[in-house]
């Protein structure tokens, strides 16, 4: 909760920003994510680099995407996922933010604590939202102890929120398009099978399914897919026709 009279500040740049995040045809995944990072290095104080990660949400969350500002940061991110332990392991698992103001006085994971003070981390904070079944965390981090601000990572926290939806977004867009391409693709199939059964139908002066029986045994007989086999059909009579022009 903020401090009475606090409000994080929010230009409209930043507004902008964040609104750009949701167009799905902007961006992939991974592009939203370290929008995410990028924007609460320039907009949160005192964070000097940040890490996202993108989790599938599930009795174990696994890390599916992340991203870091920085070689150092991002490897910080990596090492946790790879032991599925330190602070964003535990913030993707729970679901629940944390906030370590001196990673110099920090006790409560010391296999992490050490890796982050060789590489400068005085202070880090993590912040997760779950949209759907996206989960994604977002750690900043600052180069001396409480150079992060509690009442400011609210701005973090839009930020993963946002990123996620965008996430989300980005998912039931690729979900609709892969439909929207199988469904083309099934109906291009079915076409040219039905031409390729036309052909056979007059050259061998048959019905549709008898037609169709034989397309697929000449698959089954070369190994070959019933509509590459269609296809080679409608087009050798396409290339008969020409030459009798």
């Amino acid at each position: 909760m903020n401090p009475v009279g606090f409000e994080p500040q929010i230009s409209s740049e930043l507004a902008a920003q964040v609104a750009r995040l949701g167009l799905v045809h902007e961006a992939s995944a991974t592009v939203a994510l370290r929008r995410v990072t990028e924007l609460a290095t320039h907009t949160v104080q005192g964070c000097v680099g940040a890490t996202a990660v993108r989790w599938s949400a599930g009795r174990t969350s696994e890390p599916i995407d992340q991203v870091g500002t920085h070689p150092d940061l991002a490897y910080l991110s990596e090492i946790q996922c790879a032991r599925r332990a330190g602070p964003t392991f535990e913030v993707a698992t729970d679901e629940t933010p944390v906030f370590c103001a001196d990673t110099l006085a920090e006790t409560r994971w010391p296999d992490y604590t050490p890796l982050a003070l060789q590489r400068g981390v005085r202070c880090f904070a993590d912040t997760v939202h779950r949209t759907g079944p996206v989960i994604v965390t977002l750690t900043m981090y600052g180069v001396s102890p409480g150079a992060l601000d509690r009442r400011e990572l609210d701005v973090g926290a839009l930020l993963a929120a946002q990123g996620g939806a965008a996430m989300s977004n980005t998912r039931l867009y690729e979900d609709a398009h892969r439909t929207a391409t199988q469904l083309r693709q099934a109906v291009e199939a079915r076409s040219v099978v039905d031409q390729a059964k036309g052909v056979l139908m007059h050259a061998m002066g048959c019905d549709a399914d008898t037609a169709f029986n034989e397309l697929k045994r000449i698959s089954q007989t070369r190994h070959v897919k019933l509509t590459a086999i269609a296809q080679r059909i409608v087009s050798g009579h396409r290339a008969e026709g020409l030459g009798h022009r």
